[in-house]
């Protein structure tokens, strides 16, 4: 193996006076693991470097790969950005709890586009998009448990739940026999009929019994947390996407025959008017409409779906079909409206949709679903096993005693239980004390549930998670540099901080001898005082001329040369005044200094010059300089750091591997 030492120093000098050195293996030492380089006491592998590289790349096409210049001024700011961490390392800034706090913030987010629960809550997002192309409709019949319901309350509404499928199945209608039996709120108004839904709008056991049935087809009952349902399917259609419209609401009271006549008569006159004038919707729906959100813009809605708002509604926006469309008055249970169609969409795309449908499924019913299916896979995948007879004993003193009292601890110590094995992930045992000192740290925040069980749960998936994290660092290539990059981009942030960008900022006396060292680079060059008029329209040129004869510069011009050209646009000239370097100017760069009133080109444009004193080359004094100082003054500091890590540590590299990567990433010749 061909391997090059770049050493700052010869390595006897180095071993015997650098103690930040550990890596002095010689070049002759064989079978040398195939890393890309070594700072200090860390090999690097090749893949961090290419993963940096790789970043706003593809190195696949010929346009993207870089010349070996680029190659190798990347290479070495890859080497001095190692150095800076090895050195955050040294001086213990990973130890620190604010770098705690802040890469295991980063972590989680990171972390989150790689884990199973992820990868499944991607898979329900994709199912309940692929769902939305199909409209159902289905009626149901609900039985709830009763309160405090035992074991024989719950098998005895499974009973009936089963009798009603059976009756429907046999002919009986549904209708009656919801109005009879069903628990669900809404079936006196609906008789058990639900209308058109498609998925996400009902609790996930709904939804999935639903979209298996047949048309016409009873499911057996199916359990949700309101009770058992039975579900008959009426029909299936294709979603028809999304419509925009406005409305005019005239409210009515539907418990009163006066309200709803009155309110009846007003949404006819008004649906009259609107049939002689269709122009006039706006100034109607501003004086008539009872929807104080919406009157004022025209009663325009945000688009919408098939349930987003109740069915009489939608039917009569969906039936719509040219844009600009009124239709007669329909009735809700808010009242009379009149819609106007203003547009149709068919189903956005998956991309388009993707994450609020990312949202409804992360609520809280979904989301638990999502975590047992994760815990389960995990179990299986980390060979989950459970010390039974240790588990309910634990469990069952939890129930009678506070997990964080003196009395739960005593009682699993006089039993002998602290250092048994609760349970075993990929052969390593889980202990009780553990357990015990996880529900001390109370990092989490578990719901108390009857039996405190939840606090054993919590305790196995997070025990889980952590499993999945450590397996991720040590297979998912992707996974690991990632991780890798944000913790050391941290420690290179903060060593940075530390000894360059806030040491420039805070230290006065240094910054100014740096001023004082390097003097010679803070000059002005010759300047001149002058009002500058940059003449856009050509025709204020002879006007400005006029005004400004026989006027002496001075800094109060500007305004009376502005106050003079008040009727003029802004847009037609541009006024500037003050001290400026006649260099930088393109205006000012070959003028004479007299006459003091001239009319000068530069490039495209046209200036009219006022000049005044003449201010010879010189030194500029601290404030008039101070960001460029302090700019330079943190280069200087990070120029003087790297020198100094580069005398603290080795670098080697591995020129077999460095030629490797460069054919990669480098475009041929």
């Amino acid at each position: 193996m061909k391997t090059t030492y770049r050493c700052l120093l010869a390595m006897a000098l180095l071993a015997a006076c650098s103690p930040k050195t550990k890596v002095t293996q010689s070049s002759t030492t064989p079978e040398l693991p195939q890393y890309l380089l070594t700072v200090g006491n860390e090999d690097i592998p090749a893949s961090e470097f290419l993963h940096m590289l790789s970043k706003n790349r593809q190195f696949d096409e010929k346009g993207e790969k870089l010349t070996e210049k680029e190659f190798e001024e990347n290479f070495q700011l890859f080497i001095d950005y190692k150095l800076k961490v090895q050195e955050a390392e040294a001086l213990e800034m990973d130890q620190s709890e604010e770098f705690d706090r802040e890469f295991s913030a980063f972590k989680e987010d990171l972390k989150r586009p790689y884990t199973l629960e992820t990868s499944l809550q991607q898979g329900e997002v994709r199912k309940a998009y692929g769902r939305m192309h199909e409209m159902l409709h289905a009626q149901h019949i609900l039985l709830r448990f009763p309160p405090n319901s035992s074991k024989e309350d719950s098998l005895a509404v499974l009973r009936m739940a089963l009798s009603l499928k059976e009756k429907i199945e046999n002919g009986e209608a549904f209708g009656p026999l919801a109005l009879e039996y069903s628990q669900d709120p809404s079936v006196t108004a609906n008789e058990g009929d639900l209308g058109y839904f498609t998925a996400l709008q009902m609790v996930p056991a709904f939804e999935e019994a639903a979209y298996q049935l047949k048309i016409g087809e009873v499911s057996s009952p199916v359990l949700s947390e309101y009770g058992y349902h039975i579900i008959q399917l009426l029909d299936k259609k294709t979603n028809p996407g999304q419509v925009k419209a406005s409305h005019i609401l005239v409210r009515l009271d539907p418990s009163d025959p006066a309200s709803i006549d009155r309110a009846r008569r007003k949404i006819s006159d008004i649906y009259a008017a609107l049939q002689k004038d269709k122009g006039s919707w706006n100034e109607v729906c501003k004086t008539y409409s009872e929807d104080t959100s919406t009157k004022d813009q025209g009663g325009q809605l945000p688009w919408f779906g098939v349930g987003d708002f109740v069915d009489e509604f939608e039917n009569a926006a969906f039936a719509l079909e040219v844009e600009g469309q009124i239709s007669a008055p329909v009735q809700t249970s808010y009242g009379f409206h009149i819609l106007k169609l203003d547009g149709k969409k068919p189903l956005p795309s998956f991309e388009e949709m993707e994450k609020s449908l990312q949202s409804k499924v992360l609520r809280a019913n979904r989301s638990h679903i999502i975590q047992s299916q994760v815990t389960a896979i995990q179990k299986s995948r980390y060979s989950y096993s459970e010390n039974t007879p240790i588990m309910n004993e634990v469990k069952k003193i939890s129930r009678t005693e506070a997990l964080k009292s003196a009395a739960f601890y005593q009682k699993l110590k006089d039993r002998h239980l602290l250092d048994s094995s609760l349970f075993s992930i990929m052969d390593s045992a889980y202990k009780v004390r553990q357990f015990v000192d996880f529900v001390k740290e109370d990092m989490v925040v578990v719901r108390e549930s009857k039996s405190n069980d939840a606090w054993v749960d919590k305790y196995i998936e997070i025990s889980l998670e952590n499993t999945e994290e450590a397996d991720l660092l040590a297979n998912n290539e992707d996974y690991r540099l990632t991780i890798q990059e944000y913790r050391d981009g941290i420690l290179l942030f903060n060593l940075m901080n530390e000894n360059v960008w806030q040491k420039a900022l805070l230290d006065t006396a240094g910054t100014m001898d740096y001023y004082r060292s390097n003097a010679a680079k803070y000059q002005w060059g010759d300047r001149v005082e002058a009002l500058i008029v940059t003449v856009i329209d050509p025709s204020l040129s002879n006007p400005i001329m006029k005004f400004l004869q026989n006027k002496s510069y001075s800094p109060s011009l500007k305004d009376k040369l502005e106050d003079y050209l008040l009727d003029e646009s802004p847009m037609s000239y541009k006024i500037e005044t003050g001290v400026f370097e006649k260099d930088s100017i393109p205006a000012l760069r070959n003028i004479s200094i007299s006459p003091k009133l001239q009319k000068t080109q530069a490039g495209q444009k046209a200036y009219i010059l006022v000049l005044g004193k003449e201010i010879p080359a010189g030194p500029k004094v601290f404030e008039e300089t101070r960001g460029k100082v302090i700019q330079d003054y943190q280069e200087y500091l990070n120029r003087s750091l790297l020198e100094k890590l580069k005398e603290s540590y080795l670098i080697r590299v591995n020129e077999d591997e460095k030629e490797r990567i460069k054919h990669i990433v480098v475009a041929e010749k």
